[in-house]
């Protein structure tokens, strides 16, 4: 486990409700009317206290529909609340599990490979040697941000953001070492658009969105915010203000999308169930690869690891400006699990670990 913890601590260095909690159960065969007030009790605190400005978090199972909790405001200067099935946030780097799905149902179709060489897609990009699979797993050799970059607002198409790092040496020779970053997948997205010809965000939306219903899954549009968008904060001393704005369509396919917990939820249970990669091709993007022998805890595109309770899951945490998510799938319990905050709070990571091991008994 420590090496688990080491890792999620370089990912996200790498980087009101004011009057209670809604609560939306579907199903209540399986949940106590204790359990239910000591979740919604722990959500009340994070907010009274000032940890966060707004949350929404939920599960689901195979024995029965979601349960949807949420706490705080999606708008603290209109008083607006969260709406746990409605109400959109930014997911971070959540977005890299659906990119790596959109890259699995790409190489179950035939039409690209992870051993393809980069060069062949993005011959911009001067380094030579990385394969796609190598980008997915951030094996690649490429460096995390710097200074500023983690808040970037220029309106850079994917392929202007290339000046940023393009010409930096790799860190290591692809395959011999692990980074964490985000560049990979601005790489990686770029290959598959030209892969395709297929813009990366219709992509995502034909191989993923739309044959799961997840139509509150949307790039975030930075001059237009969606109308049930949560308004991103920063955390100060003395309590919370709107965070800096910045334009994240650049990275989309690493960080660059906006969602809801019914839509992360609906996504994961689909992977379970098979409904949009096989098994076989599934697995091969949860592995964790190795370098020397010694796990990265990452698979292509995946957290792989296990929580402090030792279950194992595959999934993602997201860190970014005026956001935080965590996002897991389960496989031997069959569940899924989505906590989202409209505030960056990486701070609070073992609480909300507490908030993910009382979703998993209800699920």
């Amino acid at each position: 486990m420590k090496r688990f913890w080491e890792k999620f601590l370089r990912s996200v260095l790498e980087v009101f409700k004011p009057d209670g909690v809604s609560d939306i159960e579907h199903s209540n065969e399986s949940t106590s009317e204790a359990g239910l007030d000591a979740l919604a009790q722990k959500l009340n605190d994070l907010v009274a206290s000032k940890k966060v400005p707004g949350i929404a978090i939920g599960s689901s199972g195979p024995r029965g529909p979601m349960h949807l909790h949420a706490a705080g405001s999606a708008n603290l200067e209109q008083g607006k609340s969260i709406d746990p099935n409605r109400t959109l946030f930014r997911i971070a780097s959540v977005s890299k599990p659906i990119t790596a799905t959109v890259l699995a149902r790409l190489v179950e179709d035939g039409r690209i490979a992870l051993d393809s060489p980069l060069e062949q897609y993005v011959p911009e990009y001067p380094h030579p040697g990385i394969t796609l699979g190598q980008l997915a797993a951030h094996t690649a050799g490429l460096r995390t941000y710097r200074g500023k970059e983690f808040a970037l607002n220029r309106p850079y198409t994917m392929l202007d953001s290339l000046e940023v790092f393009k010409e930096d040496p790799l860190l290591f020779l692809p395959g011999t070492g692990y980074q964490y970053n985000s560049f990979d997948f601005v790489l990686l997205a770029l290959a598959m658009e030209r892969a395709t010809g297929i813009p990366f965000e219709t992509l995502a939306r034909e191989l993923v969105f739309t044959p799961l219903g997840m139509t509150q899954t949307i790039a975030e549009d930075p001059g237009m915010p969606a109308e049930s968008q949560a308004l991103p904060y920063t955390k100060r001393s003395r309590g919370f203000r709107p965070a800096v704005p910045v334009d994240n369509r650049y990275k989309l396919a690493g960080g660059g999308f906006i969602s809801t917990v019914p839509d992360l939820l609906n996504f994961g249970q689909a992977l379970l169930r098979g409904n949009l990669v096989s098994q076989d091709i599934l697995n091969e993007f949860i592995t964790a690869v190795e370098i020397d022998g010694q796990s990265t805890w990452y698979g292509l595109g995946w957290e792989v690891s296990q929580d402090p309770a030792g279950r194992p899951y595959y999934g993602h945490t997201g860190n970014s400006v005026g956001a935080y998510s965590i996002f897991r799938v389960y496989p031997e319990q069959e569940q899924t699990v989505a906590i989202l905050v409209n505030c960056s709070v990486s701070e609070l990571h073992p609480q909300l670990e507490t908030l993910l091991d009382d979703l998993l008994l209800k699920a």
